[in-house]
Order: structure tokens, then C-alpha cells, then sequence
């Protein structure tokens, strides 16, 4: 089952680091190698929830997900699009983006570092969004519960997320970006490029945030219509069918699933950009963890249970907002990425194993093996 399931995940894993000793050297595959757990590690609760809504799909809707879905989540979100942000940060053609980064990587690495403070702020103010939505949100389970409490209770006041966000671009533009990091160890004001980028970084994930919510309350209705049918079905005494999304009601779900993974692929993209800039590592180390989010997904969907390591995705949010301060940081100072990949690790490692402790504790309190409905009504409360 687990060879089946992740099989060309492990032969893609094993070409892509074979690749980048080649294309990098050990320090090529170190990166490769950070920047596939950062993927895998910020998409781990995007399969979640792919494998909870493909359940419900037909299996023509399953197949397109995980064939035609991988082609434009490994190239073309973790491809193109990285191509894409220096094009135009650097205001050049795609095509001479990639022969340069092919080619000439002293200019392609100089267009970058001048375009540098633009792709922080825009990436740093999209991530920091996403990690204070997150913070924000009052959740059942709580993994630093005497952090979390206290930002959930501030969290019912509307948009305070926008609002931290805005005062921090503000002050980020204020100090980093007056002195910011250029090629050739020079330093010049970027205030007003950063603030713009960083507002665009805002608007781009509201506009992410606008379509996922779209088509969550169309999976919303379809849900509610299925429930409609089955109380009906019980009321008559008729058999009730198992349902299963097929036609509109699957396209619309097809359409959501690419939506929610653009916006974690987009995550992993920007935070990418805090470790390295080379574009070669960057597509090989997030392909890698993107095909293992889809073989989780299809794990998930094929066990018909969801991991019960809980913090998990505390800890990838967590290394997400890290990431965005970091970025933020980099307009102006330099950060060694080994550093910068390090601290997400360190971060997720510190839930899993967190996680591990959490189930141990529940089983030996209860005598027994708890299944994942039970062990997610407790909060270690740390």
C-alpha cells in the first residue's frame, strides 16, 4: 500500500536530488532537500482537505484531480510561477528570465538581489497574512495554548489580521526599506517599492482568500442539498445512496481543490524565495514536496482516515509566519538560507514530535488505542 501510494514520489525524490548534486553540488542538494520538507510540511493540511472533499467525488473526478491537478501544481505553480515573480520584479521577459537563470546566473543573480526588497514585501505581507489569519481563528485544539488563547479572544475583532499586517508593511517600510540591500553591497532607499509590493502582496491574497471561500460555499451547498435528499430518502423508507459528486457539482469542487492548491503552492513559492533564488533548486525542491502532498492525498483518501498529528499544521503556520518576518528582515539584512530553512524545520519538528506525546499521553489514559474523533476533542493545552 505505501510503496503503491508513493511510489513516484520516492523515484521523483530520488531524480530530483540525483539533479541537484549535479546542477548545485552538496550544497544544491541540501537546499533540495530543505526546500522539500517546507513543502510538504506547509501543504500537509492542504491534503487534508483535498482527501476530505475527493472522497465525495466520483472517480473521473478523482483521476482528472490527481493526473491533470499534478501537472499544473509541479509545473505549473512550482515552475512557471517562480519564473513569473522575477520576470516581472525585475521587469524582464519570462523567456529571459529563464535563460538567464540558465545561462548567465551573475546577471540573473543581480537582477534578483536589486528586485529582492519587492519580492519580500509582497511575499512577507502574504504570508504574514496567512499566519494571522490563522493565530486569529479560535480553535477546538490548541498547540502553545498560552499563546493561542489570548490571539483567539483578539482574533473577534474584524480585520485586525489586515490591520497588524498594514502596520507592519508600514514600519517595515519605514526602516528596512530605507536602507535596503542592493547588488554589490550597496544600500538605497526602497520605501515606496516596498509599500507598493507589500500592498499588492495584501490584495493578492484576498483575492485567493475571495475565490476559496466562493467555492467552499458552493461545496457548502451541495452538502446541504445532499443532506436534504437523505432525510428525505429516510422518510420515505427508501434506501439512502451513498452520494457522490459527479457533473457541475464535481467541476465546481475540481475547481476549488486547484484554488486552495495554488494558494498553498504560492506559499511555498514565496517562502522559497527566503531560502534561495535559484530557480532550478527552487522548481526541483517544491515539485518533490508537491508530489508528496498528492500521494498523502491519495493515502488519505485510500485509508479513509485523516493523520492524527494534530500540531502539525500549527507547526507549519507557525514556520510560515517565521518565513515572513525573515523576508521582511532580508530587504535589508542578509540571512543565511540554511538558517532560514532551519528554523521552519525546527518549528514542525517541534509539533510532530509534540503530536507523538499528545497520542502517547491519551493512550495510556485511556487504556487503550483512541481513534482521531476522539483524540481531537482534547487539547494539550501547552
Amino acid at each position: 500500500m505505501l510503496l503503491k501510494t508513493f511510489g513516484w514520489s520516492f523515484a521523483v525524490t530520488a531524480l530530483g536530488l540525483v539533479a541537484a548534486v549535479f546542477y548545485g553540488g552538496w550544497t544544491g542538494f541540501g537546499v533540495v532537500a530543505i526546500l522539500s520538507i517546507l513543502e510538504i510540511s506547509v501543504s500537509f493540511d492542504n491534503a487534508v482537505v483535498n482527501a476530505g472533499i475527493l472522497k465525495k467525488m466520483n472517480a473521473f473526478w478523482q483521476k482528472i484531480f490527481l493526473t491533470v491537478g499534478v501537472l499544473i501544481a509541479v509545473f505549473g505553480m512550482r515552475l512557471v510561477f517562480p519564473v513569473a515573480i522575477v520576470a516581472i520584479s525585475a521587469k524582464i521577459g519570462p523567456i529571459e528570465a529563464v535563460r538567464l537563470a540558465l545561462d548567465d546566473k551573475d546577471k540573473y543573480q543581480q537582477l534578483v538581489t536589486d528586485a529582492h526588497p519587492s519580492i519580500a514585501a509582497f511575499g512577507g505581507m502574504f504570508l504574514l497574512m496567512i499566519f494571522l489569519d490563522f493565530v486569529f481563528e479560535d480553535r477546538e485544539i490548541k498547540w502553545l495554548g498560552w499563546l493561542e488563547r489570548p490571539l483567539a479572544r483578539l482574533g473577534k475583532f474584524d480585520m485586525l489580521s489586515v490591520c497588524i499586517a498594514l502596520i507592519v508593511l508600514l514600519v517595515s517600510s519605514m526602516t528596512f526599506a530605507t536602507h535596503a540591500h542592493q547588488h554589490g553591497g550597496i544600500h538605497v532607499d526602497k520605501a515606496q517599492t516596498v509599500l507598493i509590493a507589500g500592498v499588492a502582496g495584501l490584495i493578492t491574497y484576498l483575492i485567493v482568500g475571495g475565490l476559496s471561500g466562493y467555492f467552499e460555499n458552493k461545496l457548502e451547498e451541495e452538502e446541504e442539498r445532499e443532506h436534504e435528499a437523505e432525510e428525505e430518502a429516510r422518510r420515505s423508507g427508501k434506501e439512502v445512496p451513498a452520494v457522490v459528486m459527479a457533473g457541475k457539482a464535481a467541476f465546481f469542487m475540481f475547481l476549488y481543490l486547484e484554488v486552495l492548491d495554488a494558494s498553498f503552492s504560492f506559499d511555498g513559492v514565496i517562502g522559497a524565495f527566503a531560502i534561495t533564488n535559484d530557480i532550478v533548486l527552487m522548481a526541483l525542491g517544491l515539485g518533490i514536496g508537491a508530489m508528496y502532498v498528492r500521494s498523502l492525498t491519495v493515502y488519505l483518501v485510500r485509508q479513509g482516515t485523516l493523520d492524527d498529528y494534530v500540531y502539525l499544521e500549527h507547526g507549519a503556520h507557525y514556520a510560515i509566519g517565521s518565513l515572513a518576518v525573515i523576508l521582511l528582515v532580508t530587504i535589508q539584512y542578509e540571512i543565511h538560507e540554511v538558517i532560514t530553512g532551519l528554523v521552519g524545520v525546527v518549528l514542525i519538528a517541534w509539533a510532530f514530535f509534540s503530536s507523538v506525546r499528545r497520542n502517547r499521553r491519551l493512550a495510556a489514559a485511556e487504556g487503550k488505542d483512541t481513534g482521531p474523533d476522539e483524540k481531537a476533542e482534547v487539547s494539550s493545552g501547552v
